[in-house]
């Protein structure tokens, strides 16, 4: 099968095509013949070697790309004791030894590649995936649109949960793919939410729920503060401002980091913290069957390479997604 590999750093252009044997699932695992996968700016870190400078990803020969991904599950590997659930099924109250995941061949699902310094990612004609990862397909979504939900969702939720605040929340990148997730979960936990991006964004993040709006540019702390006066309970830096954001917290507040290396010194007793994503097929059954998918366009998984130049460039609403 064909594949998407990195074997050195560097531009668009160290993107490789390559031929490897077709993955087997071992005990609790299921294979996916991968329909769409969703493009994302860790990729873009993994190409050029970003992650790996800062430890986030150790030295490796060839590492595969790609997080997202929607399909079909086309084989299901043996589990030795007891059944492995599988989130968005049903769980049987009786566990039989032998028995495979929950997840029959032909299902359509999403799930999410969380383990980075692996070969093979979603960038491929099939993957394999811990069941735990995976979550039946929202129905009434295409492969393409449900391709955008699993890093982008997850990593908004789980952020938010670290953000321990029933208070202010202000949501930094708001018209991004993380950023515009982040602003409608923590709407719908009854949040303020004021949103920063940039102006012509303004109806748009309002449109996830928003209360408030601050346009991206200088001395953000001073005009969220002119809003909330004691400034915000929490930060989810989605665009990764860091001191401008944290400007904007109140003492012993909370602020959540979204990349290696990009957390503030935790001035006047605030709560620094990154959020470091985890693939959880469970909650991320709850997530597809809330949020809007967000497509920014479509290309053929033998145009990665434009995808990560488009990427690039910003400007982006939403993710591109590669089809095999």
């Amino acid at each position: 099968m064909r594949a998407i590999v990195v074997r050195r750093f560097g531009g668009p252009e160290v993107l490789e095509s390559v031929e490897v044997p077709v993955p087997e699932p071992g005990p609790g695992q299921v294979r996916i013949r991968v329909a769409a996968a969703a493009v994302n700016p860790v990729d873009l870190a993994t190409r050029t070697g970003i992650l790996t400078e800062v430890g986030v990803i150790p030295p490796r020969e060839v590492l595969g790309l790609g997080w997202d991904v929607a399909g079909g599950v086309d084989a299901v590997g043996e589990v030795g004791g007891a059944e492995i659930g599988g989130p968005g099924r049903r769980q049987p109250s009786a566990r039989p030894a032998g028995r495979r995941p929950p997840f029959q061949v032909g299902d359509a699902v999403i799930g999410l590649r969380d383990r980075i310094a692996t070969p093979l990612g979603a960038y491929a004609e099939q993957i394999v995936l811990d069941a735990s990862a995976v979550a039946l397909a929202p129905t009434g979504m295409s492969a393409v649109e449900a391709a955008t939900l699993p890093l982008n969702a997850l990593t908004a939720a789980q952020a938010l949960d670290l953000a321990e605040t029933d208070g202010t929340v202000l949501v930094t990148g708001a018209a991004g793919a993380v950023g515009g997730y982040a602003v409608s979960l923590a709407h719908a936990r009854k949040r303020r939410v004021v949103a920063v991006a940039s102006e012509a964004d303004e109806a748009l993040v309002r449109g996830f729920g928003a209360d408030d709006f601050v346009p991206r540019g200088p001395a953000l702390g001073d005009r969220v503060r002119a809003l909330v006066p004691d400034g915000v309970d929490a930060a989810l830096d989605t665009a990764l401002l860091g001191l401008d954001a944290l400007d904007a917290v109140r003492g012993g507040g909370e602020f959540v980091a979204f990349a290696a290396g990009a957390a503030p010194i935790p001035l006047r007793g605030i709560r620094v913290r990154n959020v470091w994503i985890r693939a959880d097929g469970e909650r991320l059954a709850e997530l597809a069957g809330t949020l809007p998918p967000r497509v920014a366009g479509v290309l053929p998984l033998t145009r990665a390479a434009e995808a990560h130049e488009r990427l690039a460039a910003a400007g982006l609403r939403g993710r591109l997604v590669l089809t095999p």
